[in-house]
């Protein structure tokens, strides 16, 4: 009798299993639509890059005579104005060589006039026919001598005095001081390029960033395009720019290639630095306050396999159209669209704002339907089973 009921009840058990396995392989299909409202909104896109920021203005001061630094009058960060004396070479050779230049100038023009006076006297005496012709040609060719050398030695003077001049450096601009490459006592030698002195900045408050921007992102950047970026500085700060610039010229490092692009940057609480790296996003597509919808509106397509018996479908020829679920009927309406950034697609015309519109669709269990309505599906996929998910773009979801 014990035995019998053992059996009984592993009877029962096997059957109820069995009932329950087979109620959960052919569970239910629920079928769920998302949807979203047709409303306003701004569409952009972006790219991002890294740049260093510098002053828009910066001149470097140098020298072009030799000698020795005796007096600097500036230091790093010292505010300058236009001409303000900022240093002062050792002027004793250059003086000297002024002083050599002005006697060179006095002899030569003494020279000059008793020249001219021998020219004069010879001409004279040639058209009463008293001198020869010979003579007279020497007198000529020496007075002319003399008043080319008056005009190399009154050269030599203004040279001479430029290069004086020369020894007195002034700012260019009215600026602030960035760098300061000498210091008194320092010999600097201009025999065949300009020694830098000082690098001046003519205004902090108006800086920019020169950005490099990848290749396959050139195309977008325009000038007028509004950018915004950090610096580590200040990480907690976004500062706003605008694109002034696309050079044209690439530079290829390490075979990348990059163009510069310049975006100038107020800066009137002067908390932007010369050399700060900055990591720039440029806007490259942005139209605010227009009306849109999300662009996977624009690739659903309700198919029959997921339709209730209820339900049916209001199709209409188009080369796009989104659709709408009124009670149990899928309505398609005919749009026209404009600008894309790829999530969000700008709606011209076709439909009004508020409407909702299915944007794509969840299977909770049963076996997945084949799909239709130009929705490809991998051959190479398995088939999920029940109970599993599935969104309307073919993408199955992991089991809940």
């Amino acid at each position: 009798m014990k035995k019998t009921l053992i059996i009984a009840a592993i009877i029962i058990a096997v059957g109820v299993a069995a009932y329950f396995l087979l109620a959960g392989g052919q569970a239910k299909q629920t079928v769920e639509f998302d949807t979203a409202k047709v409303e306003k909104t701004t569409i952009q896109n972006s790219i991002t890059a890294t740049g260093t920021i510098e002053p828009v203005t910066s001149v470097t001061v140098g020298t072009q005579v030799s000698g020795i630094v005796s007096r600097l009058y500036v230091d790093y960060n010292s505010v300058v104005k236009k001409g303000q004396v900022i240093a002062e070479l050792d002027k004793t050779n250059l003086t000297s060589e002024l002083r050599t230049a002005k006697a060179n100038l006095s002899s030569a023009q003494s020279t000059l006039n008793y020249e001219q006076a021998n020219y004069n006297r010879y001409k004279t005496l040639y058209e009463k026919g008293l001198v020869s012709a010979n003579d007279y040609e020497t007198a000529h060719l020496s007075y002319l001598k003399a008043k080319d050398q008056v005009t190399t030695s009154a050269q030599s003077v203004q040279r001479a005095q430029t290069n004086l001049g020369y020894a007195t450096i002034t700012s260019p601009i009215d600026g602030i001081v960035l760098s300061k490459s000498v210091e008194e006592g320092q010999t600097v030698a201009a025999s065949f390029n300009t020694p830098e002195l000082f690098t001046i900045a003519q205004d902090l408050t108006d800086m920019r960033v020169i950005a490099d921007i990848d290749e396959a992102d050139i195309g977008g950047v325009k000038e007028g395009q509004r950018v915004m970026f950090t610096v580590d500085a200040f990480p907690e700060d976004h500062f706003q720019g605008q694109v002034t610039q696309v050079r044209q010229q690439a530079t290829t490092e390490s075979n990348v290639v990059t163009y510069e692009v310049v975006i100038g940057a107020p800066n009137n609480d002067l908390k932007l630095k010369p050399g700060l790296t900055a990591n720039v996003t440029i806007y490259t597509l942005e139209k605010p306050d227009v009306l849109a919808v999300p662009s996977k509106a624009l690739r659903f397509v309700p198919v029959e396999t997921i339709l209730t018996e209820e339900q049916k479908i209001e199709d209409v020829e188009a080369r796009q159209k989104v659709w709408t679920l009124e009670g149990n009927t899928f309505k398609a309406h005919a749009v026209e669209t404009g600008i894309t950034n790829g999530v969000l697609t700008e709606i011209i015309g076709g439909i009004n704002e508020g409407t909702e519109v299915v944007t794509g669709f969840n299977i909770t269990g049963g076996e997945m339907p084949e799909m239709g309505g130009g929705q490809a599906q991998n051959p190479f996929m398995p088939r999920p089973r029940g109970n599993n998910r599935q969104n309307g773009n073919g993408q199955q979801q992991p089991r809940r």
